[in-house]
C-alpha cells in the first residue's frame, strides 16, 4: 500500500494536489500540538512525549508549546532583540545597523552603505544577502526576494510561537569580515537554565565540507553530535579542532546573562579579530527534531534542563 501511495504522488497530478492540500490544511487548521507532534514524528519516526518530556529534544518541543511569553517575540526579532541586548549587556556587542524598513521598495542604492553589508529579514531563519559592491546588485530581483520573505510567517509551518507576532522588516547591518578578508566563524552557545553548557561551531558553512564541532565551555570536545541534514550530507564533527576564541570566557559569561530568563536557549556570537559581536537568540534549535547521537546523550542533556512551572 505504501508503494501505491508513492506511485500516485510521484506520477499523478491528483497525488501532488492531495499532498499539497494536506500540508496546507495542516499548517492552517491543525492545532499547534498536533502539528508539533506530526513534525517530530515525521523527522524522528517515533512519538513525541509531551506529558513527561525526558530528552533535550522533547523538552525543546515542550517549551515550543508551553513557554509563550512576550519576551520570546522580542528576542526572536532580529531588530527588536537589539534593545534587549543593550539593556542586558550593553550596545558595544551589537553589529552596527545602517538601515531598516518595512517596505522592500526602499532597497535602493542611496539607502545602502558604500562598504560591505548584509541585508536580511528580522523574522525568519533564511540567512542574509552579502553585499560587497552595491552597484552590482540586481535591485528588482532583490526587492522581489524580500517581498516574498516579508509575506511569510515562519510560525505557520513550525508552530514556533515566537515568530507569530513579529512585525516583518528588512535590516541592513555591517558585514563582519576578519583582517584576512574572511567571514568569521560563528559560535552558538547552548544554555540550560541560564548557564552556558556547550558551544556549537560550524566550519565551512555553505560548502560541501560543512562540519559541526561541539565543545564544552572549557573547549574540551563533547562526546556527542547533533547534526543538521543538508541535502544528502549531515554536518558531522570534523576530525580536527578549531582554536578556541580568545574571548571564550566572556562569551560564556555574557551568554549566561542573556539566557537568564529561559530554560533552554541558544545565544549566537561572532568573534572578529578578538572582538565579540552578538548574533541572534534561537529558542528551538533545529526545531527540536534532529537526533542527538548517541541517543543516551539526548537523555543526559535533557536531565540538565529543568522546566519552569510558572510559564505564560
Amino acid at each position: 500500500m505504501k508503494n501505491v501511495f508513492k506511485w500516485v504522488y510521484h506520477n499523478t497530478l491528483f497525488g501532488k494536489l492531495l499532498i499539497y492540500s494536506f500540508h496546507t490544511s495542516k499548517n492552517r487548521f491543525w492545532p499547534d500540538q498536533l502539528v508539533i507532534r506530526y513534525n517530530y514524528w515525521k523527522s524522528r519516526k517515533k512519538p513525541l512525549n509531551l506529558k513527561n518530556p525526558q530528552t533535550l529534544n522533547e523538552k525543546i518541543n515542550w517549551l515550543k508549546l508551553y513557554d509563550r511569553r512576550p519576551i520570546h517575540t522580542q528576542c526572536a526579532d532580529k531588530y527588536e532583540v537589539r534593545s534587549y541586548v543593550t539593556e542586558k549587556i550593553g550596545e558595544d556587542y551589537l553589529v552596527p545597523l545602517y538601515f531598516q524598513t518595512q517596505n522592500p521598495n526602499d532597497l535602493k542604492p542611496e539607502n545602502l552603505p558604500d562598504f560591505p553589508c548584509i541585508i536580511k529579514a528580522n523574522h525568519d531563519s533564511s540567512g542574509g544577502i552579502f553585499v560587497y559592491e552595491k552597484h552590482k546588485l540586481d535591485y528588482p530581483d532583490l526587492i522581489e526576494n524580500f517581498k516574498k520573505r516579508l509575506n511569510k510567517n515562519y510560525y505557520s509551518s513550525t508552530k514556533e510561537w515566537q515568530y507569530k507576532n513579529i512585525t516583518p522588516r528588512i535590516i541592513v547591518e555591517k558585514l563582519l569580515i576578519t583582517k584576512e578578508g574572511e567571514i568569521p566563524l560563528d559560535y552558538k552557545v547552548h544554555c540550560f537554565n541560564g548557564k552556558a553548557h556547550m558551544i556549537q561551531v560550524d566550519i565551512g558553512r555553505g560548502t560541501d565540507n560543512h562540519f559541526r564541532n561541539w565543545y564544552y565551555t572549557d573547549w574540551t570536545r563533547c562526546p556527542f553530535k547533533w547534526t543538521a541534514r543538508l541535502g544528502e550530507k549531515e554536518t558531522d564533527p570534523a576530525d580536527f579542532d578549531v582554536h578556541p576564541p580568545k574571548e571564550l570566557n566572556a562569551m560564556s559569561r555574557l551568554s549566561n546573562i542573556l539566557s537568564e530568563p529561559f530554560d533552554y536557549v541558544r545565544i549566537d556570537w561572532y568573534d572578529v579579530d578578538d572582538k565579540l559581536y552578538f548574533g541572534e537568540i534561537t529558542f528551538h534549535h533545529d526545531s527540536g527534531c534532529r537526533p542527538i547521537k548517541p541517543d543516551k546523550w539526548d537523555y543526559k542533556l535533557g536531565e540538565m534542563v529543568q522546566l519552569s512551572n510558572n510559564l505564560n
